[in-house]
């Protein structure tokens, strides 16, 4: 099994390659992380991964792709990028919330006990999720959109925040960036695979659009 993973839903983006081999049940791990500028150079990554690999675009059976709650434009360009992706080679594809790759990667990282993962979502507001993390990790309260006194209160309550830029609202907090080989470990042994059409973001805020005003019509008729 070979798989490539996006996980595009924090500042830090990354691309990873997990090779399985079904032989000797080695796995291999490359990964490419880039943040600031250069992680608006998602093909690049890609080539980059894959060349380290070895592996051919061909070789690729599993596309895994971190859904957020985080960056809309980053979950958005990884989902367009999955769906061309299957279009030509008609791979696999399967969603992963970019939260239960943050506990996964908090749990990796040695963090133990209860933990409250923290995401901006804008507009004063941040996505919660709460875990524990012993021999393994399991989900104690789902995704909710809370306000920061709510966080503050888990803090008070001893709960490690973590979350990809934590630290920008609570310095004590623990940073963790969700990462793409953690993301393509948890989707090794799942098969609820996805056509690309059923890939959606995770948001818990519904878009809003507002329509432009009309324009204005001056005296001689132009419109401003």
């Amino acid at each position: 099994m070979k798989i490539l993973a996006f996980e595009f839903s924090s500042p830090q983006r990354s691309v990873a390659v997990i090779a399985m081999s079904g032989a000797t049940g080695t796995r291999v791990d490359h990964e490419a992380i880039e943040a600031g500028a250069d992680s608006n150079k998602p093909f690049e990554m890609i080539e980059n991964v894959l060349n380290q690999a070895q592996v051919q675009r061909a070789e690729i059976q599993l596309l895994a792709i971190g859904l957020g709650p985080g960056s809309y434009t980053g979950i958005r360009s990884a989902i367009a990028m999955a769906q061309g992706w299957q279009l030509a080679r008609n791979v696999n594809l399967q969603g992963v919330s970019s939260v239960e790759c943050l506990a996964a990667g908090a749990h990796g990282e040695g963090i133990r006990g209860r933990v409250s993962i923290v995401v901006d979502a804008q507009r004063g507001e941040f996505y919660l999720a709460q875990y524990q993390l012993d021999a393994g990790w399991r989900e104690l309260s789902p995704l909710q959109l809370v306000s920061r006194n709510e966080i503050e209160a888990h803090q008070v309550k001893g709960n490690l925040l973590v979350g990809p830029e934590i630290q920008n609202w609570f310095p004590q907090g623990r940073t963790v960036f969700p990462r793409a080989a953690t993301l393509g470990k948890l989707a090794m042994n799942r098969t609820n695979y996805l056509s690309g059409e059923q890939l959606e973001p995770i948001y818990l805020r519904p878009a809003a659009f507002l329509k432009a005003t009309p324009p204005r019509i001056l005296p001689d008729g132009s419109p401003v």
